[in-house]
């Protein structure tokens, strides 16, 4: 079976095309992955233009499909299913992607399905690039199967620009929202800092590179940051108050005449990362242990964070639990996560799809609010 993914939820127009060989092993190969950015067009504005990036879309669609196309050698008309992100998202972009995907529908007839954005970056965790006969063998030794039933239950970290979230699976497409955040997602949360640090957008991989480059005896940092709900019962987050935290950090030094050096911004990266980690980590493996999870899964443009996924996997292994991140280029979006999880929806309503293919298209609408639980 041939999966078209298409992915427009926020800045970055991408399309994959999936092959699943069997429904009963679910083995899957990514065939070709495509992103077209536009990282630089929002650059200057510091971040994300709506209506901008859905002008954008309209210009990459097209290009994209025959980049794709041209890749695999393939036609539209050896396509079996669409998916496309629906929701959650920027509602001018989603609105783009799902009228050209339902536009293809429509004239190629083929069924389609309305994809969760979440959903996808939770399936990302079961992507694989291209990578040589020795390499795969090695690398699916270290993965569970997507249809083995043992890894159930899942407890999934998302973590995003838009999203911080714990979610349990009990199965496929099965989800219970454990946790989330009150105020600023995690991935907000960088830029955030980033921004008042000045080290530009997008700030999760600048505030990481600087936190790296911090050199103190032992590694400590005399910067003393909150863990904001550590030690609250419940498992939702919070991060604006660290966020502040650090707006009246650089206030007060700027008051006290202190410059803002390279060393120093390194150090308010440094502790910053760190009590982000220590929180995350903390409330997933105590969400772990109370729900007897099998796996601990770590989904989400944040997700590429090195520490984070460093502490999160020594975590789930000190309590027996295994731990999945995605491949690198699997954090962020793209649309081989959301070909594989529209595939999995489509599973459970493939008597239905099937049944009205022609009409199919109908069916999907964008929703900027679409929640997964």
């Amino acid at each position: 079976m041939l999966i078209l993914g298409i992915e427009t939820s926020c800045d970055d127009t991408a399309m994959a095309v999936l092959e699943v060989k069997s429904n009963k092993t679910k083995e899957i190969k990514v065939l070709t992955s495509v992103i077209s950015s536009q990282l630089k067009t929002h650059a200057t504005y510091g971040g994300i233009v709506p209506n901008l990036a859905a002008r954008e879309h309209s210009k990459n669609l097209k290009p994209v499909l025959e980049c794709v196309l041209k890749e695999t050698g393939l036609s539209m008309e050896q396509v079996n299913l669409i998916a496309v992100t629906s929701g959650p998202g920027l509602i001018p972009s989603l609105l783009v992607g799902t009228a050209f995907a339902k536009a293809l529908a429509y004239k190629y007839n083929k069924p389609i399905i309305g994809t969760n954005h979440i959903a996808g970056h939770i399936y990302s965790n079961w992507l694989e690039p291209v990578l040589s006969k020795k390499e795969k063998t090695k690398r699916q030794k270290d993965k569970p199967a997507l249809n083995d039933r043992k890894i159930f239950p899942i407890l999934n970290l998302i973590v995003s620009g838009g999203h911080t979230e714990l979610i349990l699976m009990s199965g496929h497409d099965k989800y219970k929202r454990l946790g989330q955040t009150r105020d600023d997602a995690v991935g907000e949360a960088f830029d955030k800092v980033a921004r008042l640090l000045g080290l530009g957008f997008p700030g999760g991989p600048a505030v990481s590179a600087l936190a790296d480059k911090f050199e103190a005896p032992n590694s400590k940092s005399e910067i003393k940051l909150p863990r904001p709900m550590l030690h609250d019962k419940t498992l939702d987050f919070s991060f604006s108050g660290l966020k502040t935290a650090v707006f009246y950090l650089l206030r007060d030094w700027e008051k006290a005449g202190v410059k803002l050096t390279d060393q120093l911004r390194s150090a308010v990266c440094y502790e910053f990362q760190n009590a982000v980690t220590e929180v995350l980590v903390t409330k997933t493996l105590r969400a772990a242990e109370k729900y007897k999870v099998k796996t601990i899964a770590l989904a989400g443009g944040v997700s590429a964070n090195k520490l984070l996924r460093q502490t999160l996997t020594e975590g789930g292994e000190k309590l027996g639990i295994k731990t999945l991140v995605p491949e690198m280029i699997y954090t962020t979006d793209n649309a081989a996560m959301i070909a594989l999880a529209g595939y999995i929806a489509y599973l459970g309503k493939k008597e239905k799809a099937d049944s009205s293919r022609r009409n199919s298209w109908q069916r999907v609408k964008a929703d900027a609010n679409w929640e997964i639980v």
